[in-house]
C-alpha cells in the first residue's frame, strides 16, 4: 500500500481501518500522557475490558509479563490521576462491597449518566463511630507521637474502602510504622490499601486496627531486592595522538596510539 500525495516526507504515516467491533476508545489524553509506558498501557486494557472484570494486582499481572511492583505504581497513578476510583459500598443484607470506577475521562459521570456515590457512602454504625473517636493523647497526658506522613496517608485511605476501617490518632500512629516498613520495601501505597482491605469478614468483631496491625504482621510480603548502582561510566577524552574520543578518567592517549608505540605513557584503567 503506498502512501497518499499529501503524505508527511517523515514522520509517522497512519493507515486506518474502520473498525465495528472488539475496539476501544482511548482518548488522546490518555494515549499520549507523558511518564511510564506501563501506566498507559494498564490503562488502555483496563478500559478494553467489560463491566464486572477483575482488575486486582494478581489478575493484571497474569496479563502483562511486569512484576507487582511496576503494575501497582501503574495503578497508584492511574487512581491519583482520577482514571480509576474504588468505592465502598453497602450492598444487599448490609454486605460490604467494593466497586471500581474506571473512567475514560477524569471528571465525567459513570456509564450511567449518574455520578459516583459520594465517598464514605457505607456508614459506619453509631457503636462504631463512638469507637473510633478520635485520642490525640497518651493516657498519661502526653501527646502522642507523630506518624510517618507517607504511612498515615495510606492508612486515612483505608476509610475510602471501607468506612468501617476509621482509625484515632493513636491508632494510626501505632500502625505507621509498620506500614513505613512495607513502603521502604518497594510496596505502593495502592498495594497495601489492597492487601488491607482485600477479603474483610462482612463483619468486623475486632476494634480495626487491631485487624489492620495482624494483617500488616501476617501478609508481609518479602522484601524486594534493589538493583546495584551501575558502575561509573569514565568520561569522554580527544586522544593526544590522533584527536579521536575515548572513555578514560583522564586526558591522554588512546588505545589504538598506545599499542602503535606513538606514545610511552601508560593509561590508567
Amino acid at each position: 500500500m503506498s502512501a497518499s500525495a499529501d503524505a508527511p516526507a517523515s514522520g509517522v504515516i497512519h493507515i486506518r481501518t474502520r473498525h465495528t467491533d472488539h475496539f476501544t476508545v482511548l482518548s488522546n489524553r490518555l494515549a499520549q500522557r507523558a511518564g511510564s509506558a506501563v501506566t498507559v498501557g494498564v490503562a488502555a486494557y483496563i478500559l478494553s475490558l467489560p463491566d464486572g472484570a477483575s482488575i486486582r494486582i494478581d489478575a493484571l499481572c497474569a496479563h502483562f509479563k511486569e512484576g507487582r511492583g511496576r503494575i501497582a505504581a501503574a495503578l497508584n497513578e492511574l487512581e491519583a490521576e482520577g482514571w480509576l476510583e474504588r468505592r465502598v459500598e453497602r450492598g444487599p443484607g448490609g454486605r460490604i462491597v467494593t466497586r471500581t470506577f474506571v473512567y475514560d475521562a477524569p471528571g465525567r459521570t459513570t456509564g450511567s449518566g449518574e455520578a459516583p456515590p459520594p465517598p464514605g457512602s457505607a456508614r459506619p454504625t453509631p457503636a462504631e463511630r463512638r469507637r473510633a473517636r478520635p485520642h490525640a493523647e497518651r493516657p498519661d497526658g502526653r501527646p502522642a507521637p507523630a506518624a510517618d506522613p507517607r504511612a498515615a496517608a495510606v492508612l486515612a485511605s483505608l476509610r475510602h474502602r471501607d468506612a468501617r476501617l476509621i482509625l484515632s490518632e493513636r491508632e494510626t500512629a501505632a500502625l505507621a510504622p509498620a506500614v513505613a516498613e512495607w513502603l521502604d520495601g518497594g510496596v505502593g501505597p495502592y498495594e497495601i490499601a489492597e492487601t488491607l482491605t482485600a477479603g474483610l469478614p462482612a463483619r468486623i468483631t475486632r476494634r480495626p486496627a487491631r485487624l489492620l496491625a495482624y494483617r500488616l504482621a501476617t501478609l508481609r510480603p518479602p522484601a524486594r531486592t534493589r538493583e546495584a548502582a551501575p558502575p561509573p561510566v569514565a568520561p569522554l577524552q580527544n586522544c593526544d595522538g590522533c584527536d579521536r574520543a575515548f572513555r578514560a578518567p583522564r586526558p591522554g592517549r588512546c588505545r589504538d596510539c598506545r599499542m602503535s608505540g606513538v606514545a610511552s605513557e601508560p593509561l590508567a584503567a
